[in-house]
C-alpha cells in the first residue's frame, strides 16, 4: 500500500463517486478504479459498496476516519520539516525513562512549551535507547537512571533519587523498618526485562553489592505494569522515590534504611554538542535543578 492509495480513497470515499473523484484527482477512472482495487486487495476487505449510489461498507468507514487523520497528521509533519528546514521552526528531540517524568522533565517541557517557535519531540525510551538515537541524531537529549561509558556521549548526574520500595496494601512489611535483607527475601516484580542493560540490572546490583540476591517471580516491561502487578499481589518493587507523586489506594510506599539504596537522574546528550538550542536546554535544566 502506498500513499497514492490512500489520497485515492479519500476522494472517492468524499465524493461517492469515481467519475467526480477522477476528476478531483486529474486522472482517468478506470486507473483510479484499478487503484481502489489493489487496496481492498491489499487490506483483504472490500471498502465499498458498488451500487447505486456508492456506499462505503463498515471497513470502509473506519478506513476512511482513520486514513483521514492520518493524512492530517502526515500534512502537519510536512509542514513543520518545511519551516524547520526554512530556519523558520526549531525542532529538539527529548528521550526519557517513564520514571523521569516525577522529577526535572516536566518543569523543562513547560519551559520550552512557551516558545512558539519550537517544535518538541518527545519519546519514552530506556537510557540504552536514548543512547543509540543520541549518536543516530534522532534525539538531542536523553533522561534516564544508568550510566553508560560511551567516548561519543556526555553524561551529568542531576540528582540521586531515593528508592522506596513498593508494597501492597495489607503487606506484612507496612509499618516495619524496611532493610534490603528483609526485601531479599519477598518475591519481586523487576522491571524493564528489555532491553538490558537497564534499571532492572541497577537493582539487581545494589543486592548483589550486600552481597545478596533476590527472587524475581515476574517480569514487566513497563513502571505502570509494575505497579499494577505489585497492587495484584505478584510481589514488590523498587521505585525512585519521585514516583511516590502518582497516589494510588492499592499501594503504600515505603522508605528503605540504606542511604545508598538510591538511584540516578542522569541527563545524556552528544558529546561536543553546542548548537543554540541544546545550550538553552542545558540552562534551562541548571535553572530548575539549583
Amino acid at each position: 500500500m502506498e500513499l497514492r492509495h490512500i489520497r485515492y480513497f479519500q476522494a472517492v470515499a468524499q465524493t461517492l463517486n469515481f467519475t467526480r473523484a477522477a476528476e478531483r484527482l486529474n486522472i482517468a477512472q478506470p486507473p483510479l478504479s484499478r487503484q481502489i482495487q489493489q487496496l481492498e486487495e491489499h487490506l483483504g476487505t472490500a471498502l465499498l459498496e458498488r451500487s447505486r449510489p456508492l456506499q462505503l461498507t463498515e471497513a470502509g468507514r473506519f478506513f476512511y476516519e482513520q486514513s483521514d487523520t492520518l493524512l492530517k497528521q502526515l500534512e502537519q509533519l510536512c509542514e513543520n520539516t518545511r519551516r524547520i528546514g526554512q530556519g523558520q521552526r526549531q525542532w529538539l528531540g527529548i528521550g526519557f525513562a517513564p520514571s523521569t517524568l516525577y522529577a526535572v522533565l516536566p518543569e523543562l517541557i513547560r519551559e520550552l512549551r512557551r516558545d512558539t517557535e519550537l517544535e518538541l519531540g518527545l519519546q519514552e525510551m530506556t537510557t540504552l535507547q536514548q543512547i543509540e538515537a543520541l549518536k543516530s541524531g534522532r534525539i538531542d537529549i536523553g533522561f534516564g537512571r544508568i550510566h553508560f561509558d560511551d567516548a561519543a556521549i556526555y553524561q551529568e548526574v542531576l540528582r540521586e533519587d531515593p528508592l522506596v520500595a513498593v508494597l501492597p496494601v495489607g503487606h506484612h512489611l507496612i509499618g516495619q523498618p524496611i532493610t534490603l535483607e528483609r526485601l531479599s527475601k519477598e518475591r519481586f516484580v523487576l522491571y524493564p526485562a528489555n532491553p538490558r542493560p537497564s534499571y532492572a540490572d541497577h537493582v539487581l546490583a545494589l543486592f548483589a553489592n550486600h552481597g545478596i540476591g533476590i527472587q524475581v517471580s515476574q517480569w514487566a516491561n513497563e513502571l505502570q505494569t509494575a505497579l499494577g502487578l505489585v497492587a495484584a499481589g505478584l510481589g514488590i518493587t523498587l521505585v525512585p522515590a519521585s514516583v511516590q507523586q502518582q497516589h494510588r489506594a492499592d499501594l503504600t510506599y515505603a522508605r528503605l534504611e540504606e542511604s545508598e539504596a538510591v538511584s540516578p537522574i542522569i541527563l545524556s546528550r552528544r558529546a561536543g554538542d553546542i548548537s543554540p538550542i541544546t545550550q538553552r536546554c542545558l540552562a534551562i535544566i541548571s535553572t530548575i535543578n539549583r
